[in-house]
Order: C-alpha cells, then sequence, then structure tokens
C-alpha cells in the first residue's frame, strides 16, 4: 500500500527541509553519504490454545535510524522519538563513529541514483483490509473455525494451537543523494500446529500461511486449506522408519525442500560473504557452477509475496535477480554498499530488521526456476535413493559451504517407486558440489507461503521455492 507523501512526512511528524537538515549534520563529521529510514509498525497477535485464547498483544515499534558512510567506516544510531534534538543528537552520534575515516571510495554507497516517486499502481503489498482497523472480533471465531475443521478430518488430533500474527509498517527513507522513499508494507500470518497420537505414539505438525496483505487475507478457503495440509500424510509419519544411511540420490520435493536452496547456497550468493571472502563462490563470478538449463533467482516482484519489496530498505527498486543463469554464476545479491565496491548496480537486497539496524545483503524469495522434466520421470529414474520435501533444522557453512538438515517427512525410492515412509533422517552435502550435482529438474515449480524468517545478524522475512530437483550424490545418515 503506497499513501501520499505528506501522510509518511505527518506520521513522522517531520518536513522535508527537516530531512535535507538532518542528513546535512550526519555529513559533518566528514562522511561520504547518510541516510535515514523512519518506522512506524503496529503488531497485532492472538494464540488460541486448545479452543481457548492463551495469549494475545498489541505493541508499536516508531523510530528512525540513522546511517553516515565514510571510506571504510559505517557510523549507526537511532532515535525512538522523531523530536528534532533526538534526531539532532542521533545523527551526530552517526558522525562521530565516522570522524576521522581516510576516504577510500570502496565504502562508500552506489552511486546509482533512484529518484522515481513511489508508484500506487505498481504497489507489491494489497491491503484492502487494514490490521490497524479490522474488527479483533471477528478474527477469533476464525481460529476457532481452523480447530474444529483440523479436528474433524483426523481422530487423531489431540491438541491444536492455532496464532493470527499481523503487522503493518509505516516506512519513509531519505538519504543525501536527495532521495525520497515511502510505503506501507502489511503481513498477516496463520500458523496451525497440532498434536497427534496413535497406540501411544505422538506425531507434530505444523502449517503456515502468510503474505504481504491485509485482513483479507482471512477466508473460508485458506482456512480448510491449511485444515487439509495439517492432517496430509499423517499416516505415513506414524508409519516412518529410519533408513539405511550412506551416499544415494536425493528427490527433492518441489515447494518447502526450497529452504535448503536458501540455506545452503542462497547465502553464499549474498555479496557481502563474497566481498570479504567468506563464501566459497567469492572467486567464481561468471564460472559455470552447475549444469546447463539451471537458473536460480532471488525475486523480490511476487505480489503479496513475504519477501516481496517494492523497495529495499536502501531504498533501492525491488526486482528479479538472477543469480545463476542457464548454470552459470551472473550476479550475486546486492545492497547499495556492496555494489559500490563491485562497480554494479544494486540488486534491491539491502534489508534489515527494523530500524534499530543497518541494512546488509539479504534474500527475498529465492528460488530455482523450473526446468523441463516431470517430476513423475524423475522418480521413475531412480533405482535406489530418498525421496523429501520437508526439512527442518539446517546448519550451513557459509566459507566452506557444507550444510546438514533434518528431513521432517519423505520416501525411500526402490526401482523408480516410492516406498516405504522415512523419518529421523539428516541430508548432508556441500553447496556447490550439490549443485554441480544436480541431474534433473521437473517442470513444477513451487513457490511454498509459510512464515519464513531469515536470521542473520537481523531477522527478515523470506520466501523460497523450488521445482522436484534430483541431486546426484548427498550423504543420507540413517541407520
Amino acid at each position: 500500500m503506497i499513501n501520499d507523501k505528506r501522510y509518511y512526512l505527518d506520521t513522522f511528524r517531520v518536513k522535508e527541509e527537516d530531512l535535507a537538515a538532518l542528513t546535512a549534520e550526519g555529513l559533518k563529521g566528514g562522511g561520504d553519504y547518510c541516510d535515514l529510514f523512519f518506522e512506524n509498525t503496529s503488531y497485532r497477535d492472538i494464540l488460541l490454545r486448545d479452543g481457548e485464547v492463551s495469549s494475545g498483544g498489541f505493541h508499536i515499534d516508531y523510530g528512525v535510524g540513522i546511517r553516515v558512510l565514510c571510506g571504510e567506516k559505517t557510523g549507526y544510531a537511532y532515535s525512538e522519538s522523531t523530536d528534532p534534538a533526538s534526531m539532532r543528537a542521533a545523527a551526530r552520534a552517526a558522525a562521530a563513529i565516522t570522524a576521522g575515516c581516510a576516504v577510500s571510495g570502496d565504502r562508500r554507497t552506489s552511486d546509482h541514483r533512484h529518484f522515481g516517486r513511489p508508484n500506487p499502481a505498481a504497489d507489491r503489498y494489497p491491503m484492502r483490509e487494514d490490521w490497524r482497523t479490522a474488527d479483533v472480533s471477528a478474527h477469533l471465531p476464525m481460529l476457532q473455525k481452523l480447530e474444529a475443521l483440523i479436528r474433524a478430518k483426523d481422530p487423531r488430533v489431540v491438541k491444536v494451537i492455532a496464532m493470527l500474527s499481523s503487522q503493518v509498517s509505516d516506512i519513509l527513507m531519505f538519504n543525501s543523494f536527495e532521495e525520497m522513499k515511502y510505503d506501507t508494507r502489511p503481513m498477516g500470518s496463520l500458523v496451525a500446529s497440532v498434536v497427534f497420537t496413535q497406540n501411544g505414539s505422538i506425531e507434530t505438525k505444523s502449517v503456515s500461511r502468510s503474505f504481504r496483505m491485509g485482513a483479507e487475507l482471512l477466508t473460508d478457503a485458506l482456512l480448510e486449506e491449511l485444515a487439509c495440509q495439517a492432517v496430509e500424510g499423517i499416516d505415513e509419519r506414524f508409519a516412518a522408519r529410519r533408513p539405511k544411511g550412506g551416499k544415494m540420490p536425493v528427490v527433492m520435493g518441489a515447494g518447502a525442500s526450497g529452504i535448503l536452496l536458501h540455506e545452503a547456497m542462497g547465502h553464499a550468493f549474498e555479496a557481502d560473504f563474497n566481498r570479504k571472502g567468506q563464501s566459497i563462490f567469492s572467486d567464481k563470478m561468471g564460472s559455470r557452477i552447475c549444469r546447463k538449463g539451471i537458473t536460480i533467482v532471488d525475486d523480490g516482484t511476487i505480489r503479496g509475496n513475504r519477501g516481496a519489496v517494492n523497495f529495499d530498505d536502501d531504498g533501492v527498486p525491488g526486482q528479479y535477480t538472477v543469480m545463476v543463469e542457464d548454470g552459470v554464476l551472473t550476479s550475486y545479491l546486492h545492497d547499495r554498499i556492496s555494489a559500490k565496491y563491485y562497480g554494479v548496480a544494486p540488486t534491491g537486497n539491502g534489508r534489515r530488521e527494523s530500524f534499530r539496524y543497518n541494512p546488509i545483503p539479504r534474500m527475498r524469495a529465492t528460488y530455482m526456476e523450473s526446468g523441463e522434466g516431470t517430476a513423475e520421470a524423475i522418480i521413475a529414474s531412480v533405482k535406489k535413493g530418498i525421496f523429501v520435501d520437508q526439512f527442518a533444522n539446517g546448519q550451513v557453512k557459509i566459507g566452506e559451504g557444507d550444510f546438514t538438515f533434518y528431513v521432517k517427512s519423505g520416501f525411500l525410492i526402490e526401482d523408480g517407486r516410492l516406498t516405504m515412509p522415512v523419518k529421523d533422517v539428516n541430508i548432508i552435502g556441500n553447496g556447490p558440489q550439490a549443485l554441480a550435482d544436480i541431474e534433473a529438474v521437473a517442470d513444477d515449480l513451487k513457490i511454498d507461503n509459510g512464515t519464513w524468517t531469515c536470521g542473520k545478524e537481523q531477522s527478515v522475512p523470506v520466501s523460497c521455492g523450488i521445482p522436484t530437483v534430483l541431486v546426484n550424490n548427498l550423504t543420507v545418515g540413517g541407520e
């Protein structure tokens, strides 16, 4: 949602001339660049446990972050008040951190300018019903209905925890280039955690949906979709066994398996890791890193998606960024700082958790484009291996590229068929090697719209996806 400029100036009780004076204050110590990030976020949540409201809350986060860049130094300070004296003090504090720096040019922000006005017609955050003014009393019956739907679909359900959370952020940005950006960013998330019992055994499952949209998110169709997903595959989970381990082909199912792509490969494409020589891909730009036909992107343009951005927290327009094209590494994910270092345009990946943090390169919606095969043909091509479609508790070493992920659900593949359900399995591998070992990509790309949140010094909402993919040789930790 994009309101007129006056709305944001009034929200933060500032005038345009105040913004210019504040950036000038930040540059008095000799800085190269100064930017301002104003935020006014309203948070709401309500949690239903076994049919009763267990907790609920509402709070507002409000303030401004001020960043000054000079040479190799970054000065950052914030204020939880936007009164003139508090903001000037924050600007002086940020400037003081960079005082006496030696200007090298490498650390300055990108010279690419983005003067265009925010365009409501191109807004990627639909919000027909503002969470801040929505009737909260209507939300509780929706949670109760979700619980009832889940319990009705499986008699083994013994506990349901349903949670609805929402936030709306008014954002205003201004910098010493005199660029101004503003928008209103909604987010709604619905989560159900379910406990099942059968013959003394317990299984748990969580399902979620999260979109950048208003309270119109809550529909009967969404409740039915979540309820069906909550009970789907529970028979297999109770029947699952731990398989024998070893190196074998692994077929990753479309959708949520994209979290492995995000963790094991996506982080290694973030430009700050590469600029500092910490990524395994630091010297691979322009090189073939996987077979032809494979394209991996990070996309900030999907309307309503959890990772969508009208513009990033550097004020750079969101865009569709191709990181790997036809098997060749073609771009890192850049904020303004790394773009300046590499002499390229920013990719709209400068993101921050809140006004209390400076922006750094972060993913948005990371996925692999569809290939030309089919999921059925890929599975049929495997004589002995494993199929996995949901991961959890992943760990990655950015420098080496090594990763391990816990498999929440999957199947053995025997003679081209899915056979025994499996559990208690770890998938172990190396990101660059796993990319090189991709043998086939199906035509069934699916973006998973769960409540994915990425932690890298700060937490930001992201999305991920993948088509069905065959990785030729990964280590499966089993018996």
